[in-house]
């Protein structure tokens, strides 16, 4: 679920990076492309006008302090909860509570998290939006192929595998 929450923000975050450094004039890292190729310029490949870079600036300047504060209350929310569930006397209404404010704090996030996307997605004309469709769907396919291979490295390690035995020895 954490990455559910986190691969949209990373990726407007990512957007809005790019079109911050654009915007005043810097350089893009490693010349445009990220030094391991695998991330998309985003920027680059949506091919965004100057006011569209103005546009998504703004956006982002406007919600980062929103969205940081709602993620900070996410976290004590999570650590609130936890601690309840892990107290040294268990009381199951405080628990309760702490789930309460740890859903109320996950509403906040997604509704914050909707409300940019929305707004960025305002800003792209419609071949922009096809081809940012594209690059959500790579970085989810990257971000699984990513999971896989940590996963396959674990088990490789000696993990137990899913069904609870371990790989041969080698």
């Amino acid at each position: 679920m954490r990455s559910t929450i986190l691969f949209p923000i990373i990726l407007l975050l990512l957007l809005g990076a790019s079109a911050v450094s654009e915007a005043q004039g810097l350089p893009q890292p490693g010349g445009g492309t990220p030094p391991d190729g695998d991330r998309p310029n985003l920027l680059a490949s949506l091919a965004l006008s100057s006011d569209q870079i103005a546009q998504i600036k703004q956006i982002n300047a406007e919600r980062r302090p929103q969205i940081q504060a709602a993620g900070r209350r996410l976290r004590e929310a999570n650590r609130s909860l936890d601690m309840a569930v892990y107290a040294d006397v268990l009381n199951e209404s405080d628990v309760q509570a702490r789930l309460k404010e740890f859903q109320a704090a996950q509403l906040e996030v997604a509704s914050l998290r909707f409300a940019t996307e929305l707004a960025i997605r305002k800003v792209l004309t419609p071949d922009q939006l096809v081809r940012f469709r594209e690059l959500r769907r790579q970085m989810a396919e990257m971000q699984q192929d990513r999971r896989d291979q940590r996963t396959l490295r674990r088990f490789d390690r000696g993990s137990p595998k899913p069904d609870g035995q371990r790989p041969p020895p080698h």
